[in-house]
């Protein structure tokens, strides 16, 4: 068989046609390539200039088409990194093809910006090009970009604050995702959480469980705000307080999807408030006990002043005067009772000088050495400059003896009791940590042990009367409410902190006093004290303790009269006040005259009238502000008969 070849004619015509499809191609391709939203460019491969560019690439660049033909990107400047470029080249002589690669590029203007790029091998007229597809996705990085450095704000504040946000989803399996400050809160790393609810709730505090499922059930079922403060169990064994509130998020036909939510570590703020609390407990139980005390006082002074005139008698049988001093005896203990309870309660008069602490220290640990028993090791550690304290000596020596005495029950096999002076600064973060605690410059006295510590349930307590750790009748619980007492009273604060079986440090701060420290007078020998023929008017409501005042100053030969309230004495007053001397009165009493307003009506007849208030309380208690004045004496209940006697001779002679 014999093929048929094409007339000359068909020959043409077939290679019109291809031309006519080749050129209507080339003008399809050009036509994309114009107006194409992608950057698109031609380059040579053998030397890279340009030989094409469409507007969204010259856009890009911010080049005239002009510009670029027949130039080479490189010589433009128009890579950052002009080796990831060759690079790029060297890659695509090998595959023909580059896919989605990113670089850095810098416009004409100088801008830099960033680039996804495709580079694909091309023929065009017979020469190897390059055909690049650039896209600007300068934009969408900053954005990026601008969310990580959010999101890493919100992170650090996020710690800062102690907050951290949750989502739980709700549906089958419940999965959580947290923030990077969930699981410090928690005491977790991403890789020890599992992304489950229950894990979350085996975190919850046992006891608190339960509460924390009700609300988030009232919140899915009733819409109540999901706003909850519990307790949460690390993985260390650590328990920590967080308050979590939370929204729920519905989908377009109201039914829950989502919990969003965030989460706060409130254990220094639980710390505080708790602190707080303790501090106006303790003062609410200081006022009650100065009550208590100031009733108390009234007996006792009854009880020791009539077993002090007894035994003044001397011909008493052997029975009879041991009986006494018994009773005397147990009355001073009980009046050691109403002491520590008033300086509980800081209702003791302070007569504060300025005063070197480290001369207390040193002064009082001599008696301590004997007190603490020879196997227990006493170090005093004194700072060198230490400022002085504007305080009561002996109110000090009492606050060192109980840190002295509490600390030596804690040791019963042994150990070492240290005291340390030093100077200490607090400041505005310190205050906020402590609120009983004050800026400025602080005396801290430092006593620590290393005896058996005080268990953690115990500590919140260890400043209240009446509380105490020991077997019966091995303490009163009054000796650390004492301290209390009397730290508050000098305007200081006091710090504890102990661990079982490690041993318990009492750090007492007081406020700085004056450059000087008081100087202490030489003790004169006590002269006997003596009597009188001069009148006196005694006021006070307790009818023993008037007639054990009256028959003491009898005994020292006084002439004395008696009333019972501020009414009585004004009327004995009204006719008898001109032959009156001295007057001793009680500052508090019924019918509305107190002893203060005794003395300032009477004053203002006899300018020149000698007065002594006594009280089971302190002056501060009838008034603030209130002061001894000239001619004015203060006698604190309970007190014995020859300190009375020694005052009203005081008094009496102007001293």
């Amino acid at each position: 068989m014999i093929a048929t070849r094409p007339r000359p004619n068909e020959e043409d015509t077939d290679r019109k046609r291809a031309e006519e499809a080749l050129r209507a191609s080339e003008e399809r391709f050009s036509k994309a390539f114009h107006i194409s939203p992608v950057g698109l460019c031609l380059t040579r491969l053998s030397n890279g200039d340009f030989l094409d560019a469409n507007p969204a690439f010259c856009r890009i660049f911010g080049y005239a088409r002009e510009e670029l033909i027949g130039r080479i990107s490189l010589e433009l400047g128009m890579w950052v990194e002009p080796h990831r470029r060759k690079e790029y080249l060297d890659e695509l002589r090998v595959k023909s093809s580059i896919q989605n690669r990113e670089s850095h590029f810098r416009r004409k203007s100088g801008e830099t910006g960033v680039a996804l790029h495709t580079l694909v091998l091309v023929e065009v007229g017979g020469e190897e090009c390059i055909l690049t597809l650039f896209q600007d996705i300068t934009e969408s990085r900053r954005a990026e970009a601008a969310l990580r450095e959010s999101q890493r704000f919100l992170e650090k504040a996020q710690e800062v604050a102690h907050i951290g946000s949750w989502i739980s989803g709700l549906g089958d399996p419940q999965a959580l995702t947290w923030s990077n400050e969930v699981f410090r809160i928690f005491g977790m790393t991403q890789e020890t959480f599992d992304g489950r609810v229950e894990t979350f709730f085996a975190l919850v505090h046992p006891a608190d469980v339960e509460n924390v499922r009700r609300a988030v059930a009232a919140a899915l079922k009733q819409g109540a705000p999901y706003d909850i403060e519990h307790r949460i169990v690390r993985p260390d064994g650590t328990i920590r307080w967080v308050h979590e509130q939370a929204d729920v998020i519905r989908d377009p036909e109201g039914k829950p999807v989502q919990l969003i939510g965030v989460v706060q570590d409130i254990t220094s703020q639980k710390y505080l408030e708790e602190q707080l609390r303790q501090s106006q407990k303790l003062e609410a139980i200081g006022r009650l006990a100065g009550g208590v005390a100031h009733d108390f006082n009234n007996i006792l002074t009854v009880i020791q002043g009539h077993a002090s005139l007894l035994l003044g008698k001397g011909d008493l049988p052997r029975l009879s005067e041991e009986s006494l001093r018994e009773i005397a005896l147990a009355a001073e203990r009980a009046a050691n009772l109403t002491r520590q309870l008033l300086a509980f309660g800081r209702r003791q008069t302070i007569q504060a000088k300025n005063l070197d602490l480290n001369e207390i220290v040193d002064s009082m640990s001599r008696m301590l050495r004997r007190i603490l028993g020879e196997d227990i090791t006493l170090e005093v550690l004194s700072s060198s400059n230490l400022p002085h304290v504007r305080a009561d000596a002996g109110m000090l020596g009492q606050v060192l003896l109980n840190l002295a005495v509490n600390s030596r029950d804690a040791m019963p096999r042994g150990g070492r009791l240290t005291i340390q002076t030093s100077t200490v600064t607090a400041d505005e973060r310190y205050v906020r940590r402590n609120p009983e605690a004050a800026k400025g410059q602080f005396v801290c006295l430092r006593v620590a042990d290393t005896g058996c510590g005080i268990a953690p349930q115990n500590l919140p307590h260890i400043f209240e009367p009446f509380f105490t750790t020991k077997v019966v009748g091995k303490g009163t619980g009054l000796g650390l409410a004492t301290v209390y007492g009397i730290v508050k009273q000098h305007g200081g604060w006091i710090e504890v902190q102990s661990q079982i079986d490690r041993g318990t440090t009492f750090l007492v701060f007081l406020p700085r006093g004056a450059a000087e420290p008081h100087r202490r007078e030489p003790v004169a020998e006590e002269p006997k004290v003596r009597g009188g023929s001069e009148r006196i008017l005694v006021v006070e409501d307790e009818q023993a303790l008037r007639e054990l005042v009256r028959h003491v100053l009898e005994h020292y030969g006084y002439k004395v009269w008696v009333a019972a309230t501020g009414v009585e004495a004004l009327a004995f007053w009204s006719q008898h006040g001109q032959e009156i001397d001295l007057v001793l009165t009680d500052l508090v009493m019924p019918e509305g005259i107190t002893g203060r307003d005794l003395a300032v009506r009477l004053r203002r007849e006899k300018p020149d009238l000698k007065i002594i208030f006594t009280t089971g309380y302190s002056p501060d208690v009838v008034g603030e502000g209130f002061a001894l004045e000239a001619k004015t004496h203060f006698l604190q209940k309970p007190f014995q008969p020859s300190v009375l006697a020694k005052m009203v001779r005081e008094s009496l002679d102007g001293m």
